[in-house]
Formats: C-alpha cells, sequence, structure tokens
C-alpha cells in the first residue's frame, strides 16, 4: 500500500511527524506500507501562524528522504491576515447574523477554487491509495480542508478504492487556544467546518477514547477508530560516533545529564515553565549542572520565542540550554558537518548521561495525549510533568513522575526534586520506571494501527495507476 501525508501542522517537524514516521515503519515491518519517500504535502501555505515557514515552508530545507514533497505550484493564496481573518470568522460564526454568513461562505469557496485543483493535480502525481490527512478537521484553513474533500471525492470515486484516512490529535471541544482573548477554533463543529463523513473513500482515526467521544457528538455519520500513537523504540548498548560528534558541536560535557523537553517552542506548550525546573535542577546538583535541550526552533513563534529567550537570559541560563530548531524524522548529517539528532536518538543521550525529560505543558485543557512522559516510559528515565487533564486518563494514577507545582517557585522545586533522583538514584527508582515502561506499553499498543493499516490494505484493492 502506497500512503501520501497532508499535514495540518504546517512546521517542517513536529511531534506529530515523529508518530506518523513510527505509523509508516511499523507498516512496513508488518509488510502493508510499501517502502520509499513518502509523498507529502506540509501545510505550510495556510498556516499563516507560523511566520517562519508561511508560504514556502523552511528557507534551506535539508535533512532525511523519509517524506518526499512534490514539486507542484501552489496556489496564489491571500496574505497571512486573510487566512487568520477566516479562521477567526469560522470560529465565531454563531456571531454572524446572515449577510455574514453568506460574506464568509463566498471567501470559502474562492479560496477552496484553487485548492482543489492543486490537490486534484498532487493526487494525480503521488498515485497514493490513502492520503493520512493529519490533524485537517480543525479550522485552521477550512477552504483548504474543504477542497481536499472535492478533489478526493473525484479521485478516488473514479478509482473506486482507497481514500483518506483523517487522523486526529486534537479536535474542537478539546483544544481550547486562546488569543488575543478569543478562542481560535469553534467549540464544536459548524456549518463551515468539513467533517469526516459516511464515504467509502473515508477513515477516520483518533488517538484516545475521549476523542473518540467527542466525535460520536459530531454531526456526522463517520465513525472513528481508536489508534493510540505509536511509540518509538529505543536500543540500549553504548553511544555511537554521531552522539558523541552531536555533543561536541554542542559544546556539552559528555558527563553532563541531558534533559529533554520534547516540545515546540510555542506558547500553549510551557517552555518558560521548563526553565524554571531547569534553573532548579542547578540548584539540585552538587555534580555537572544539566543541560536542557527544546526540541522546537525559535521562528515558529516569534514572540513567544522572545519571552523564552528573554527569560532564560533573567535565570542565567544561556550555557544550559540549546534549542534544536525542530527534531528530524531521522537522524542527518547536514551540509555543514553538524549532525541534527532525530528523537530516538535524543533519548539515547539523555539514559546514557542519567537525564529525563521535563514535560510541562501551561494550561490543563490543550494536550490530549501528552506524550513526554511516554517517550521517558520508552527510555527508561524519569519524567517532571505540570498537572493536565489527560494525564491520568491517558496514564492512569501509577505512572510516576516528579510533578510540577503551577508557581515559579513550584517549578524550581521539582526541578531540585528530579535532580536529587537523577543523582541518588535510589532503590525503589528502577521499580518505578519499570512500572512506568510497562503502563506505556499497556496504554500504546501497537496492535490498533496494524488492524487498521490491514483494513486500509485490503479497501486500497490491487496496484493501478491512475491517468495522470
Amino acid at each position: 500500500m502506497r500512503i501520501g501525508l497532508v499535514s495540518g501542522d504546517g512546521v517542517p517537524v513536529s511531534g506529530l511527524l515523529t508518530i506518523f514516521r513510527n505509523v509508516i515503519d511499523l507498516g512496513r515491518r508488518e509488510g502493508l506500507v510499501e517502502a520509499g519517500p513518502v509523498p507529502a504535502e506540509l501545510g505550510y501555505s495556510w498556516r499563516p501562524d507560523k511566520p517562519g515557514y508561511f508560504p514556502d515552508g523552511p528557507p534551506d530545507p535539508e535533512g532525511h528522504e523519509f517524506l518526499a514533497p512534490l514539486s507542484i505550484p501552489l496556489p496564489s493564496g491571500p496574505e497571512a491576515a486573510g487566512w487568520t481573518a477566516v479562521r477567526n470568522a469560522v470560529a465565531q460564526a454563531d456571531a454572524l447574523d446572515d449577510a455574514g454568513r453568506e460574506e464568509l461562505r463566498q471567501r470559502i469557496d474562492r479560496l477552496a477554487a484553487p485548492y482543489r485543483e492543486y490537490f486534484g493535480q498532487w493526487l494525480r502525481e503521488a498515485q497514493v491509495d490513502w492520503v493520512c490527512a493529519v490533524n485537517l478537521t480543525l479550522s485552521d484553513a477550512v477552504p483548504v480542508t474543504a477542497a481536499l474533500h472535492q478533489a478526493a471525492a473525484e479521485y478516488y470515486g473514479a478509482r473506486g478504492s482507497g481514500g483518506v484516512l483523517f487522523w486526529d490529535h486534537d479536535l474542537f471541544g478539546s483544544c481550547a487556544i486562546f488569543e488575543d482573548g478569543l478562542r481560535v477554533y469553534p467549540d464544536h463543529p459548524n456549518d463551515f467546518t468539513p467533517l469526516p463523513a459516511d464515504e467509502p473513500y473515508h477513515r477516520w482515526a483518533v488517538v484516545s477514547e475521549s476523542l473518540a467521544q467527542e466525535c460520536r457528538r459530531y454531526p456526522t455519520g463517520a465513525g472513528p477508530h481508536i489508534v493510540p500513537n505509536v511509540l518509538p523504540e529505543v536500543p540500549a548498548g553504548p553511544l555511537e560516533d554521531r552522539h558523541h560528534e552531536f555533543l561536541r558541536q554542542q559544546g556539552i560535557s559528555p558527563d553532563r545529564p541531558i534533559l529533554l523537553n520534547p516540545v515546540r517552542v510555542f506558547r500553549v506548550k510551557g517552555v518558560e515553565i521548563a526553565l524554571d525546573v531547569l534553573a532548579g535542577a542547578r540548584q539540585g546538583n552538587d555534580g555537572q549542572a544539566p543541560v536542557l535541550l527544546v526540541f522546537g526552533g525559535l521562528s515558529e513563534d516569534p514572540v513567544y520565542a522572545q519571552e523564552v529567550v528573554a527569560k532564560a537570559r533573567s535565570l542565567g541560563l544561556e550555557q544550559d540550554l540549546r534549542f534544536l530548531e525542530g527534531v528530524p524524522l531521522r537522524s542527518y548529517l547536514d551540509g555543514t558537518g553538524r549532525w541534527h539528532l532525530d528523537e530516538v536518538d535524543l533519548l539515547r543521550l539523555a539514559t546514557a548521561g542519567r537525564g529525563g525529560v521535563v514535560f510541562t505543558p501551561n494550561l490543563p485543557d490543550v494536550e490530549t495525549v501528552g506524550l513526554g512522559p511516554a517517550l521517558a516510559a520508552v527510555a527508561g528515565i524519569p519524567c517532571a510533568v505540570t498537572d493536565y487533564d489527560a494525564f491520568v486518563p491517558t496514564y492512569g494514577k501509577d505512572f510516576w513522575t516528579v510533578r510540577v507545582g503551577p508557581s515559579a517557585q513550584d517549578a524550581q522545586r521539582a526541578g531540585r526534586e528530579l535532580m536529587t533522583v537523577l543523582r541518588t538514584r535510589p532503590a525503589e527508582l528502577e521499580d518505578r520506571l519499570r512500572r512506568n515502561r510497562q503502563v506505556a506499553q499497556e496504554n500504546f499498543p501497537t496492535g490498533p494501527w496494524v488492524d487498521l493499516l490491514r483494513e486500509l490494505t485490503a479497501a486500497a484493492g490491487p496496484a493501478q495507476k491512475m491517468p495522470e
């Protein structure tokens, strides 16, 4: 089966793309997904809230060959303000009068038309059996989602097999992000938000039971598959040359504990809280000071990034902090000779250095899963975590973490506790970490994804090539 990707994230690397890589790797091990680069459309042109990448992506794309963006000219869309105005109007649609609703519908239709042609050409060139559409049910770009629905209906309707797998990690009610005091997304679908439908060429997958329950309240006959996120496998054994070279290039002494903050530099991810944890970890350490590796880059949300950098400076953390500018899907050596390590290699670094994970969302109702604790569990290292709504439903009450309280003093106290645990390795720690790994394995099984991939393979029918 040949799979393609349309990502609603609008960033070159993200946690969702890493999970997608894990799914594809699983499918290839099971003999269900063909080898080779995955045709991809990464959504740069319709995510103006990612100003470092809008509308053409990163200025110097480099890295792995896992994803293969197709070289099809993008439609000439509006400026950032135009896209944002449509998104905001959809979020506030219940407050519009009849004239306002009609105007919004016309704006959506005008924007959707060129993207329908674009996706039609993309599908004909990519020749994929199934398109995995990540987080496109949310209303970041309703015209684009509508266009994908239309192009898929035409292409797969004529093909008679295959279709679009809508794979959602966030939905309307569960993604309560606010900007300038207004909700970015409506708290429920409305007349302007396309939904997966009860169509032979649609499938719908969500990552948790709570999201599935929300889906069942939506006005659609489509039923969701619950497919927990696929976690990476972290091999044991000594570090390799690329790990040592990465540490050297980053100016990190091999005996410094590595703390990982596996998030983008985006306001709701709480990087500022992770800095307080790091400050406390420095206070609670009588050996080499730990270093915090933040997965994200500073260009996605420049205003927030400036606040984070200013706080790091005020806490005197510049020498203890690295922004990795996005973690690639595969480790690679760039044209200047610098290593960029993937998630698995970074977890290996933290494990070898007796480090841990810091996962500190600053809002309780935005994360629908929160994979930081799970990554720590599969690597066999501790995790410091803030309270968020999805934590107990995802991990249960027996999952052990260092809990991070709401104040800066609480976060620094958690940092001191984390370093005490890492330094002294109390006898009960290994039992706790083994239990965490067991919980992660139980709560993130691979079976549901294998079953879904088998169903998609069967529904794709025999290999065929559509006219281009």
